[in-house]
């Protein structure tokens, strides 16, 4: 069974300190010349030197063993179905828009790094752009292997299945309607909490994630600072034969250690893994009439540099009510520049009534028109506008200004649904020539 999770401290970007045993962290400096119980003082970097302080990101750990002694003579090993951007395309697969059924969770011992099952490939981890995403199945638990991501922060979402993730700042359980985020570099292990466990994993090569600018909306909704939860220091102390595995540049190395990699007893900064519960975002929405643009749902953006043009944007469809008068209530039919990769965690899409399952995946690209099937246009057109609550819901989007291309594992898929674009044939012609 997984260890339990002692605690968190909320806020987003927080300077943030912690120690697991009394008197770990210096005070008044970062590098003492002799740290407390013997530990070294390390700092982790996840930005330049140089960026503005307001970007500058980064945490001390004081630690049994600095990093170099978590490292050994390293060899490549293969992991054929997490893919990395730029992929080559090894399929036939025409463009169009896409969506595949649930997939079943494999009958083999999968751990977290071994059970990724990539989809999507964007931009290139080369130049720091970009993103992937698709899918994870986990059967067993990381006891002695370790992992950490050297191409880009990681995004999980869980949509079966609790995973407690043992990462070297402390630990942090999830379950279905919530995420977590473990930034590039930190190391970490993964454990079953329940049964075997899905979801889904979108890795991301650029600037790393953080909350939206809420503009006219002001200083409060959507996703609130307070809610994000980052884990208190806790180590482990094992002497014993382990396994650290990188993925750098995409591709994977091993090497082996005779203990464990998360010895850190007491850490400082804002450089950190930390998670979030999706129900606490507080939505808004239209009050009166029409729909907005569905970036009032936005959680969280990667900057690409580009302002107004995200990296990426993780976008999600909660419980809300629908009010709005004399309007058509559901995303409006839309062509877009922006890639969206959309997956459904619980219940019913509104948009998409009809075959868009909970652990389902659709994908409608770049400029490749998309909206609500035939069966909803028709609720949407005709049913009484009273108030609704749509309840049990909660589905999300990773966004890209980047193209997505399809892995061949996602191609081949038998979940594919060969018929997915049959979900607007029954949008007829309706012009009369009248008002």
């Amino acid at each position: 069974m997984p260890a339990t999770v002692a605690g968190y401290m909320p806020g987003f970007g927080n300077d943030f300190e912690t120690e697991a045993l009394p008197g770990a962290l210096p005070v008044g400096q970062n590098s003492p010349q002799r740290c407390a119980y013997g530990l070294y003082a390390e700092q982790l970097s996840g930005s330049p030197f140089t960026a503005p302080r307001g970007a500058n990101e980064r945490s001390w750990l004081y630690r049994m063993r600095p990093s170099v002694r978590h490292t050994g003579r390293f060899e490549q090993i293969e992991l054929p179905f997490w893919k990395t951007a730029p992929a080559p395309d090894e399929h036939n697969l025409a463009i169009g828009q896409l969506r595949w059924s649930p997939v079943p969770i494999p009958n083999a011992k999968l751990s977290f790094v071994a059970g990724v099952r990539t989809m999507t490939t964007a931009g290139d981890v080369n130049t720091q752009t970009g993103m992937s995403a698709g899918l994870y199945f986990v059967t067993q638990s990381m006891v002695d292997d370790y992992f950490y991501n050297a191409d880009g922060e990681l995004l999980v979402v869980p949509q079966q299945g609790k995973l407690l993730f043992f990462t070297e700042f402390g630990r942090i359980e999830i379950s279905p309607g919530e995420l977590c985020v473990i930034p590039r570099g930190v190391k970490f292990k993964v454990e079953l909490g329940e049964g075997p466990a899905r979801g889904y994993l979108c890795e991301n090569y650029g600037a790393k994630f953080t909350l939206p600018n809420r503009g006219p909306i002001g200083a409060n909704c959507l996703a609130n600072p307070r809610d994000f939860k980052t884990p208190v220091a806790a180590f482990e102390d094992k002497e014993a034969p382990c396994r650290l595995t990188v993925k750098w540049c995409g591709k994977f190395y091993i090497c082996g250690i005779d203990h464990s990699p998360l010895d850190v007893i007491a850490w400082h900064g804002n450089y950190a893994p930390y998670k979030y519960d999706l129900r606490t975002f507080a939505p808004v929405g239209a009050i009166l009439f029409d729909h907005p643009d569905p970036s009032i749902f936005s959680v969280m953006t990667a900057p690409s540099g580009e302002e107004g043009s995200a990296n990426i944007d993780l976008v999600i469809f909660p419980e809300r009510w629908l009010v709005a008068e004399h309007s058509f209530r559901p995303p409006w039919y839309h062509m877009n520049v922006m890639s969206e990769f959309m997956g459904l965690i619980y219940g019913q899409y509104d948009a998409k009534p009809e075959g868009f399952l909970p652990g389902g995946v659709s994908l409608h690209n770049c400029m490749l028109p998309h909206g609500p099937d035939a069966t909803a246009f028709e609720q949407a057109s005709n049913g009484e506008l009273r108030p609704v609550k749509l309840t049990n819901t909660l589905a999300f989007m990773f966004e890209t200004r980047f193209a997505q291309h399809v892995t061949n594992y996602a191609a081949t898929l038998e979940t594919l649904q060969e018929n997915y674009a049959d979900c607007w044939s029954g949008l007829a012609k309706r012009f009369d020539g009248r008002p």
